[in-house]
């Protein structure tokens, strides 16, 4: 079990169903209506000559757009309250580990990363105690889960740059 040093903000609870519902609804975020439009523009071919980058930067400012509609019509997005929240102090690929001992060996438990990736979201993730300070990834969304390897992957090659150039 290999962890790369990261310090993101976790929060999470003993699973339970109403849980399982915020998890499909967080994974489906992606599927708001800008989302469903440029994945239907994609499938027929129209974005083939389109900057991915560009269209990636302007779908996150339509989605902030939407979020300041919200916030002046004072619409707001609960999210289920979750009862432990701690940080986390290492990140592997199917594994991560907390700083305190908070977890029961075998367990299952819901969560939400703060993950700083781009668009800056809430990562839901089911995952299982495998230690007091270590959870084992059960279930997290594809897309989700590809900018959490993606992420764990870039903080590995920051920290291999900075002991390069330390040393």
């Amino acid at each position: 079990m290999r962890f790369v040093p990261a310090y993101i903000t976790l929060e999470f609870d003993e699973y339970n169903e109403k849980f399982k519902e915020e998890y499909d609804k967080l994974g489906n975020e992606s599927e708001d209506p800008i989302g469903q439009y440029i994945k239907l523009a994609k499938a027929r071919g129209e974005t083939r000559d389109t900057d991915p980058v560009l269209l990636e930067l302007l779908i996150a400012l339509h989605r902030k757009v939407d979020e300041l509609t919200a916030l002046v019509k004072n619409e707001k997005k609960e999210l289920l309250p979750l009862k432990y929240k701690t940080e986390t102090e290492g990140l592997g690929f199917e594994y991560f580990k907390i700083k305190e001992p908070m977890l029961e060996k075998g367990k299952k438990y819901y969560g939400r990363f703060d993950l700083p990736v781009f668009p800056e979201r809430k990562v839901p993730v089911i995952f299982e105690g495998y230690d007091n300070d270590i959870g084992k990834i059960l279930f997290m969304h594809e897309k989700d889960e590809k900018d959490y390897n993606a992420y764990i992957t870039a903080r590995e090659r920051a920290i291999i740059r900075e002991m390069k150039k330390n040393g």
